[in-house]
């Protein structure tokens, strides 16, 4: 298949070479001019025009948010840019792997659908790292043969597909409310490892029984440990978190559903910007906690 890629961040990035790697034709629609030097895979050619990828039998997207991935389904009339629902032929398919709200998700299907096109929501969990060893976790959902036609490309970039049923927006609601138990669970970390500073403990003794006893998933393993060391690189910043977050409650608010922990975890991203960790990964709201606890931190 003929693949365009649109997305080039480090998420994306790395998931465009991997499809590359594959012996997939990928021309990867770049959006910034200063990233053209940085596409050198083999296999990814490169465009500064959307319109390169509108003969693609499959187009995917790993955009930052809502605003990005309208732009490019329906265009930038005020720029002359036509989006993929007007350029795309009828029967190509839309693979959006970006996080989005649900209501984006449904614009995006719908103008797809009205033009004859396919569109899939196969939002990601795993970061960057993860991106470039083929281990995400892929939340699909669409119609059952577009699905099928774009599993090829799915089990390229991940270790496991889940498929969730025929409403692409279903798909980015499971991946928003899994970041927000991502988000609460780093909150709480934060402030267990703060108590055991202020208290001179080792909290690495802590988290060592906790994940090898009742708490032995990843986050808790991968993320407990950069708590402890203080490592707060990149990953996921905390303004991408604050914007999961933030759709993660705005969908709550929609179906009545009370999240008081949640709306904790957006006040305390939302300091942790202020203070200039905006860079950081949202492990740095093991910082956060840190300062407010009066707790010597390192912000690294």
């Amino acid at each position: 298949m003929k693949i365009g890629f649109i997305g080039l961040g480090r998420m994306g990035s790395a998931m465009a070479a991997n499809l590359a790697s594959a012996g997939h034709r990928v021309i990867a629609y770049v959006r910034h001019r200063d990233q053209m030097d940085k596409l050198t895979t083999p296999g990814l050619a490169p465009t500064l025009d959307i319109a390169g990828v509108f003969g693609c039998d499959i187009v995917i997207s790993m955009l930052p948010d809502d605003d990005a991935v309208r732009d490019v389904v329906f265009g930038r009339k005020d720029l002359g840019v036509e989006g993929l629902g007007a350029g795309l032929s009828p029967g190509a398919i839309h693979l959006s792997m970006s996080t989005i709200s649900t209501a984006a998700a449904s614009n995006a299907a719908s103008e797809h659908v009205r033009r004859g096109q396919g569109y899939v929501a196969a939002p990601v969990f795993g970061n960057p790292d993860a991106a470039k060893a083929r281990l995400l976790y892929i939340v699909a959902a669409g119609a059952s043969a577009d699905v099928e036609r774009c599993r090829p490309l799915l089990e390229a970039l991940g270790q496991k597909v889940f498929v969730v049923g025929g409403d692409p927006p279903a798909a980015n609601l499971i991946k928003l409310l899994g970041n927000i138990m991502t988000a609460t669970t780093l909150e709480v970390l934060g402030e267990v490892v703060a108590l055991f500073r202020k208290r001179g403990l080792d909290p690495g003794t802590f988290i060592d029984i906790m994940t090898n006893t009742m708490f032995g998933c990843t986050v808790h393993k991968n993320y407990g440990d950069r708590i402890v060391r203080q490592s707060y690189t990149p990953g996921f910043v905390l303004p991408l978190a604050l914007k999961d977050v933030r759709l993660a409650l705005a969908e709550a608010e929609k179906s009545g559903v009370p999240m008081p922990s949640v709306q904790v975890v957006r006040d305390r991203l939302t300091t942790g910007i202020a203070r200039g960790y905006a860079d950081r990964d949202w492990t740095a709201l093991g910082l956060v906690a840190a300062q407010e606890a009066g707790v010597p931190a390192e912000s690294r």
